[in-house]
């Protein structure tokens, strides 16, 4: 289709709450939105970048769940970690980014669409917001988590890239939410929406976008959505879209995507799209969902029905291959991605306890007796650890191959908080099922 054609739209709503007026976008929609692209492109063709350290996309300014520079309390007290601000959302579980002076959210409102919205991150006042119509029903087996949005959004300061449940990848302008362009997956490859829903989070490369979608690893040009390359596709049905989420990582020596499917992960070449690695990866019903942890040349994963796992990456005259180091069927994975910090993996398996394992030998150090929720987002600042845990349970623990070192815990929210947790500039911004609230670490 030409995706340039404005007469091939009809329009659908952006709402900016502080005037700023957008040109309505032509958008053929009727129960499915359809790609479109050519709509404002000077506002993204000088780009942007948020500072190294923000708070930017899915598990932070690495994707490894490794907080910016900055010394923590030994407590989670009220002295230590004040709240500064909450809103009011409809259900979601996609976590919050931030960029400059804003934090961005999604949410699932009244089971008919996607609301993207933009706040002041200074005191929670509503900066604009961006509806994607539709909205999707996970299978029966999976509706206890509910069919609400999950995708991470990325910015690069100037823009916002979200990927809707139906499947729909949207740039938006960050400063004032108008659109820029959007491609609808199922139209560009004549696939209904996954099972599940779209779940990946997008990762931002340059001038190129790195998306699990459209039952595929594919690479967008930021630029025009136009893809350049797809590999990886999966099975389609229930055993099709991706859980897991991409990152970038340097393993023998070159650096590359690495990204894990409902079957399989795998080394791409960034530019070609080509293949470098890959190995099977055994899971229940295709439920590999966190996200891979690297270390050196080695890969970290675990997944519901297979264990934990370790490979190594390698290269030789014939290029890289990729080997089994250890495995551990016992330990297994369910959501919860792990941090690894000096050689140790502190991995929440589906258990529901803490484990520690040694990323040389995959040795268990110690596990914890007591058991958690079902979910802990994790994130690592030196050898100290915030868990925030899916009942609401926020925990500081010194991270140690010796022993389970809490440091403190503390209820931080009465709802579900299955959104990771997102820390920047001595804020911490916690999204609960229908709310987002900042936090700030004391003087």
């Amino acid at each position: 289709m030409n995706t340039a054609d404005p007469d091939r739209f009809s329009s659908f709503p952006v709402r900016l709450p502080r005037g700023v007026r957008s040109a309505w976008i032509a958008l053929g929609y009727a129960g499915a939105i359809v790609v479109h692209a050519g709509l404002d492109q000077s506002v993204i063709a000088s780009g942007g970048d948020v500072a190294s350290e923000e708070w930017s996309q899915w598990r932070g300014p690495s994707r490894d769940g490794t907080a910016p520079s900055g010394d923590w309390p030994n407590t989670l007290g009220e002295s230590a970690l004040r709240s500064e601000w909450s809103v009011p959302l409809a259900e979601g579980y996609a976590s919050p980014v931030l960029a400059d002076d804003k934090v961005f959210s999604v949410e699932t409102r009244d089971k008919t669409e996607e609301v993207v919205r933009a706040f002041d991150r200074r005191d929670g006042s509503p900066l604009w917001e961006y509806v994607v119509p539709g909205a999707m029903k996970v299978p029966f087996y999976a509706a206890k988590n509910g069919s609400w949005a999950r995708s991470t959004p990325a910015t690069d300061g100037s823009h916002l890239y979200v990927l809707s449940m139906v499947d729909v990848l949207t740039c938006l302008d960050a400063q004032t939410g108008k659109p820029v362009w959007q491609v609808d997956f199922k139209e560009r490859v004549g696939e209904r929406v996954p099972a599940f829903g779209g779940v990946s989070s997008p990762l931002i490369d340059g001038d190129a976008l790195f998306i699990q979608g459209g039952f595929a690893v594919t690479q967008v040009d930021r630029k025009s959505s136009e893809s350049r390359w797809r590999v990886l596709e999966d099975r389609g049905g229930v055993f099709g879209g991706a859980f897991s989420s991409p990152i970038i990582a340097t393993l023998a020596g070159k650096s590359q995507l690495v990204a894990q499917t409902r079957s399989t992960l795998a080394g791409i070449d960034r530019e070609s799209g080509e293949v470098l690695w890959s190995t099977p990866v055994k899971a229940f019903r295709g439920m590999n969902i966190l996200t891979p942890a690297v270390a050196g040349n080695r890969v970290f994963t675990a997944t519901y029905g297979g264990g934990s796992f370790c490979f190594e990456v390698s290269r030789g005259p014939e290029g890289f291959s990729v080997e089994p180091v250890w495995q551990r069927e016992q330990v297994e994975g369910y959501m919860s991605s792990p941090v690894i910090i000096d050689g140790y993996i502190y991995h929440h398996g589906r258990d529901k306890r803490l484990h520690c394992l040694s990323l040389e030998t995959g040795e268990t150090r110690w596990v914890t007796d007591e058991k958690f929720g079902d979910y802990w987002s994790m994130v690592a600042n030196g050898s100290r650890v915030l868990a925030l845990d899916e009942d609401g349970t926020l925990r500081l623990f010194e991270a140690s191959p010796e022993s389970f070192r809490l440091l403190d815990e503390r209820p931080i929210s009465d709802e579900p908080t299955w959104a990771h947790l997102a820390v920047s500039q001595g804020q911490l911004f916690v999204r609960g099922l229908r709310s987002m609230t900042a936090y700030r670490w004391g003087d």
